[in-house]
Parts: structure tokens; sequence; C-alpha cells
């Protein structure tokens, strides 16, 4: 038992290793070619790990194999455009103009509820509001709607001063300060110190969470006291 445990454990960290190596797409929408990899990878890991006459080898070589064949993929699909078109295919317009496509979805075998399935999931339930819509080729449709069918925009309301929106510099998570946050915010260790003691925080260690975003706006929770 203690071994299939510890090969499982073992298996668990090669197969975890080897997506992170590939990258992170493959933790995103898979291509054709990376879903395959993922497929396979997950096969090969799970013999060695209910098998225990099979070297433990047998599984890893094989998985570190097809990471090296999946890079390898990638480097000639980002040099080559014929290979890319190959390997990964093309992205198929079905909506132009507003006008459907009849033939490019019969092509793909993509029929009209699959269409409007996709459409409503993408809070689009009218498909008179849109203008493009192209299938990827990672399965997913990329909708461009009608003028009159967009949300309005800051531009469109002729808004001005308005405020930026931007990642937020993360300053103290569970208690510990990130330095390198701090350095991002262009803030000082000083200044962050005299702000949470106005809410209450006698020091970093006391505060669960302190954001600030780029408009200068500092949030922070304290952590709540347990007996």
């Amino acid at each position: 038992m203690i071994i299939i445990v510890v090969r499982t454990f073992i298996l668990y960290i090669v197969v975890t290793a080897a997506l992170r190596i590939m990258g992170k797409r493959q933790i995103g929408e898979l291509q054709p070619s990376e879903l395959v990899v993922a497929i396979m990878i997950s096969d090969l890991a799970a013999v060695p790990m209910q098998t225990i006459d099979i070297p433990l080898l047998s599984g890893v070589i094989p998985v570190f194999t097809l990471v090296i064949a999946e890079i390898a993929m990638s480097f000639i699909t980002m040099k080559s455009k014929t290979m890319r078109k190959f390997i990964t295919g093309q992205p198929s317009i079905i909506i132009y103009n507003g006008h459907i496509n009849e033939k490019e979805m019969e092509h793909l075998r993509f029929n009209i509820n699959d269409l409007l399935e996709e459409l409503r999931m993408n809070n689009y339930p009218n498909i008179a509001d849109i203008e493009v819509a192209v299938l990827e080729t990672n399965g997913q449709i990329s909708i461009i709607p009608k003028a009159e069918a967009r949300m309005v925009t800051i531009r469109d309301l002729n808004i001005k001063n308005a405020q930026k929106e931007g990642l937020p510099f993360m300053l103290i998570s569970d208690g510990e300060l990130n330095e390198k946050e701090l350095r991002r915010s262009g803030k000082s260790r000083e200044w962050l110190e005299g702000e949470l003691k106005k809410k209450n925080a006698k020091s970093v260690e006391d505060v669960f969470i302190a954001s600030l975003d780029i408009n200068g706006s500092l949030f922070v929770q304290l952590k709540e006291k347990r007996k």
C-alpha cells in the first residue's frame, strides 16, 4: 500500500511538472494537438500507478518524451505557417455581416442549436444582434456584436477624467508583506505602516489582505481575532 502511495505521489509530481513545462496554455483552452498530449500523458501515468510490477520509469520517460515532442511541435508551428495550419487549423467565420454561413457550418458539422447555445453563453440570446462570429481553433466562439447591440463605453458617453482601471497592487496577503508589489506601487513601507495605523492595524501581521488600486485607493481587511 505504501509503495502505491509513493508511486502515485511521484507520478503526480511528474505530470504536474510536465504541464508546467509545456506552458500555461495547457491549463486553459487546448488546441487539438495539446489535447492529444494531455490525454496520452494521463494514460501513460495511470498504468505504472496502478501496476506495481511495471517500472516507474516506464511511465516517467514516455511522459517527458511527449513533453519534448509538444515543445518541438510548438516551436515548429511558431515558425511555419503551413505546419500551424495543419496542426492547429484555422478560425472559421460562421457569421459575417449578420449573415450565417450555412456552408461553413455544414463543413464544421456545427448545427444551429450549437450556435445559439454558444451565443447565449456569451450573453447574446438574440442572433440578430451579431455582426461577426468566428469559431476559433480551440472550439470557442469570438463574437463582434452589431453597433446597436454593443455595450456602452466611456467613449460613447463622452465622459472625461474617468477613473483608470488596472491590476491592483497586492501589498499584504495573510499577514505577509509583498516587497515586490510594494516597490511596483511606488510606495514606501513607512507610508504603508502609516495607512495601516489609520485602519487600526498595529502591524502588518494583523492584516489579512491589503491592496492598492492604481487610483490610490487602499483596501484593508484585518484578520479576525481567534479564541
